[in-house]
């Protein structure tokens, strides 16, 4: 999709909703959580979506998501320590664990008996943790190109977001190393994030007309350093996950799709690749994929 028909096709939507926002108190963070109005048709329980990219809050997904509000109503939220959420008293300790058991806290903070959870990116990797510890919460899961359950695709990542990109952008990204984004420099990680950002786009045309938000969080930067320090495994916590799942995949994502699925998302998951697409399918092939998660749900 060119930029133009992703335009047409944002004017064909009804109005964005406005969004509700209230604060909400958990796990000691006072959250700020955002809904949309419950639609007029469609009886499905709400949507939590968990945004990713660790530094940033829910505008990552809002309101690239906006057309699910139609029969649905949405919720999202700034995690802790970002956005307008309350850092946690020693932010520095924080870990993506955290970020996981917040989910379920909010919902039940919330009063929403059971829920449908959609993570994006590293969101993924939050829900798939959190649906995991409550399992009795989430009827249905949706992943958007996610992370995988162990920390075994950074070094691809990187491999294939240096191949795609050159010159200055290119030059960007190398002088940053790995290593050192083992420490918890907030704006280290958000200058990283910005400049591996163009090759997240199936289509440089793309890329041109979306920019992240400049964005920084000690919070979500120790959460980041640890996990690149330490890396991950979660295979154990996941194994015996049983919610309903699909996995949205872009066939251009530089995070590229596990070989071995049912090791690295939630087993039996199904997954569908959704060509022409690199990481944000809801930009780069928007009817596609929000047809899939209608579907789904």
């Amino acid at each position: 999709m060119s930029y133009a028909e992703f335009v047409a096709f944002r004017r064909s939507l009804p109005h964005t909703p406005a969004l509700h926002r209230q604060t909400v108190r958990a796990r000691g963070v006072d959250f700020a959580v955002f809904s949309s109005p419950p639609p007029p048709v469609g009886n499905g329980p709400p949507l939590v979506c968990v945004n990713g990219g660790m530094l940033y809050d829910h505008s990552m997904l809002w309101p690239a998501l906006s057309p699910l509000a139609a029969r649905r109503q949405i919720i999202l939220y700034d995690q802790r320590g970002r956005g307008k959420s309350s850092a946690p008293s020693q932010p520095g300790d924080a870990t993506i664990e955290d970020d996981a058991a917040d989910v379920g806290a909010l919902r039940r903070a919330l009063g929403i008996r059971s829920w449908d959870v959609l993570g994006h990116s590293w969101g993924g990797g939050i829900s798939m943790l959190a649906t995991a510890a409550d399992s009795g919460g989430v009827r249905r899961l949706v992943l958007i190109d996610p992370v995988w359950s162990t920390s075994s695709w950074m070094a691809p990542l990187r491999q294939n977001v240096i191949a795609r990109l050159q010159g200055d952008e290119r030059e960007a990204v190398v002088r940053i190393s790995e290593e050192s984004l083992g420490e918890p420099d907030a704006v280290l990680h958000s200058t990283y994030s910005r400049a591996v950002y163009p090759a997240w786009f199936a289509k440089r045309e793309m890329a041109k007309h979306f920019t992240p938000p400049h964005a920084t969080s000690e919070t979500g930067a120790a959460v980041l350093a640890r996990l690149r320090r330490n890396g991950y495994d979660w295979s154990d916590r996941l194994r015996s996950l049983s919610t309903p799942t699909i996995v949205i995949q872009g066939e251009e994502d530089p995070l590229p799709l596990a070989k071995d699925r049912d090791d690295f998302y939630v087993r039996n998951a199904r997954i569908v690749e959704v060509p022409a697409a690199g990481h944000m399918p809801f930009w780069e092939a928007p009817v596609r994929f929000f047809s899939l998660i209608e579907s789904f749900l």
